[in-house]
């Protein structure tokens, strides 16, 4: 997580902080291999009992004389160490010169510190206690500052301070791309832009380039340089976002507060963001870095529409083609290759024009290997869902597919992903109604990480992880509703062991989504209100009587309203 400071939270308030999933060196983890489930888990998926504990702090450095001594007060260092210094005096030389060219770009990187005021998932009427974080970013064209989605996500307040100033200018969000982990921000006082030369991009570098990921990571007020090489790329899971988009492995050490600094090359020109590390007792040293396509991606969405748009997908689970028999039995001849469809998202645009079954051949002209890879660089692969995140929200694709041992080709307009459960809210606060101390809501990852953690995918209950790791959403307006909790009134008593329970129809109409709910029951003539939850439950009140009790029951929790706003238009 960035760098917090102290805002005089207690201990055992109710306010947690964010997750290591949403912030700048989030622990991407990963399961130990081997282990059994642990018994008597009532909800949920059972937990793996390896434990993903980090490396504990170490301790502050002493000062000690090890190879050196003391005499007199002075120090002294042996005459050999001397002349081993001064044989080591050419490789120093070659080594600073790399650092030299890096230097006119360090002016360009700035230090953010945002104030962050989260909603409350679980008490969606009001908000957690705000907190600060500090945070990197860098300069580039255009009088604009790049820097992580999650530095400045929910805030309330940005300032920047450049290197070696001791001004904080306030500074306001452009954009937010929750999906790529970035972040657009600007200035308006001309004083912040003077003497500054923007950051210049370079190009997607090889394996075993050498990289300088440059920031404020905690520690310490100066910027801090660390360096390394790119270790691996790839189409790797951005934590923040949900998504999978190219990414470079380095393994230049990011901490804490690196996230939004900027990766050079020995050019010195920027080659990625630093935005998320791998935390786990059996890794070292791998860092992950947001890479120019992807940042290309982002400042032409936004340049191009005015506001972020997203990263659109072919909405399709697909399968490996590598068996032969399969290959057979789908009509393939020996040298053709592709995946086949395994499910179409009812929301997605080529819906309408793909079937289960079909075997994508190639999209845009390349070639789909049967693994569902394509060649990316000399003696390397990458996931052929890099073609599609490489366009922008309504272009078209050539998609050519195999049906029916014919060849089929589809010109199909790329949307962005539409998901039952959505893994962001994109700022906005959470929806809720209240009837007779029920609480309902619209359940979203957020929500699910605010009601059981960070390991919510083991403790959420079994129905919502179904729901939000295989569902599809049948339509574009299609949520998830759940009884949250149970104010207790004399009302609903009875009932107040119900938390998190789908809702499934009101007198006997299906629920689509939160408005549909509230505008059934606000409308209601029925002497009765009938809900339909899940696990066969049902839930009967007098509609009299609980639109009576509504107020009461407001006024005792201090909520103002019945219904969030977004609900009442």
């Amino acid at each position: 997580m960035d760098f917090q400071f102290a805002t005089n939270v207690p201990q055992n308030d109710n306010v947690s902080l964010p997750s290591i999933a949403t912030t700048t060196t989030a622990a991407t983890e990963t399961p130990s291999t081997g282990a059994s489930p642990s018994p008597g888990r009532g909800r949920g998926r059972p937990r793996k009992t390896g434990k993903h504990t980090e490396k504990s702090e170490p301790k502050s450095p002493e000062r000690r004389l090890t190879r050196h001594g003391e005499q007199n007060g002075e120090f002294y260092v042996p005459a050999a160490e001397i002349r081993h210094n001064n044989m080591m005096g050419v490789v120093a030389a070659a080594e600073w010169e790399s650092v030299v060219k890096v230097v006119p770009a360090m002016d360009a990187v700035v230090k953010v510190f945002c104030v962050h005021t989260e909603p409350n998932f679980s008490l969606p009427w009001q908000r957690k206690r705000q907190y600060s974080s500090s945070s990197s970013g860098f300069i580039i064209g255009g009088r604009r500052v790049l820097t992580n989605a999650h530095s400045v996500e929910h805030h309330t307040q940005v300032k920047l301070k450049k290197r070696g100033s001791d001004t904080k200018y306030l500074a306001t969000v452009l954009a937010i791309g929750t999906e790529c982990d970035i972040a657009l921000l600007t200035v308006n006082d001309d004083e912040f832009w003077e003497g500054v030369t923007p950051v210049e991009f370079g190009d997607l570098p090889a394996l075993q380039d050498a990289v300088t990921v440059v920031g404020y990571p905690i520690g310490g007020d100066t910027i801090s340089v660390t360096s390394g090489v790119v270790s691996r790329i790839e189409i790797l899971s951005y934590a923040h976002g949900s998504t999978e988009l190219l990414g470079l492995q380095i393994d230049a050490a990011i901490n804490s507060g690196n996230s939004g600094g900027p990766a050079f090359n020995e050019k010195g020109k920027c080659v990625g963001i630093a935005f998320q590390s791998l935390k786990h007792e059996d890794v070292e040293n791998i860092g992950y870095v947001i890479p120019t396509p992807v940042i290309a991606h982002f400042i032409c969405d936004y340049e191009k529409h005015g506001a972020y748009t997203g990263f659109p997908v072919l909405g399709v689970e697909w399968q490996k083609m590598e068996n032969p028999d399969l290959r057979m039995s789908m009509g393939m001849g020996p040298d053709m290759k592709g995946v086949r469809i395994r499910r179409i998202e009812p929301t997605a645009p080529e819906s309408h024009v793909l079937r289960p079954s079909d075997v994508i051949l190639s999209f845009d002209g390349v070639k789909i290997a049967n693994d569902g890879t394509i060649p990316f660089r000399h003696g390397e692969r990458i996931s052929f869902s890099y073609l599609v995140s490489q366009k922008y929200t309504g272009d078209k694709a050539v998609v050519k597919v195999l049906r029916n041992s014919e060849i089929l080709e589809f010109n199909i307009k790329l949307a962005t992903h539409k998901r039952l459960i959505p893994a962001h809210i994109k700022g906005k606060p959470p929806s809720y109604y209240i009837i007779a101390g029920f609480v309902f809501t619209a359940v979203s990852v957020p929500y699910l990480r605010s009601e059981y953690g960070k390991d919510y995918e083991f403790d959420a209950p079994v129905k919502l992880l179904d729901k939000h790791l295989h569902a599809m959403a049948q339509s574009v307006d299609e949520q998830v509703v759940v009884v949250s909790q149970v104010l207790v009134a004399d009302i609903n008593i009875g009932y107040e062991e119900i938390v998190n329970t789908q809702v499934l129809a009101f007198n006997g109409q299906p629920v689509k989504n939160l408005k549909n709910l509230a505008d059934m029951v606000e409308s209601c003539d029925d002497e009765f209100l009938k809900f339909d939850l899940e696990y066969q439950q049902i839930v009967v009140l007098h509609t009299k009587n609980a639109n009576a009790a509504t107020l009461d029951i407001l006024a005792t929790h201090c909520i103002p309203s019945a219904m969030s706003h977004d609900l009442k238009t």
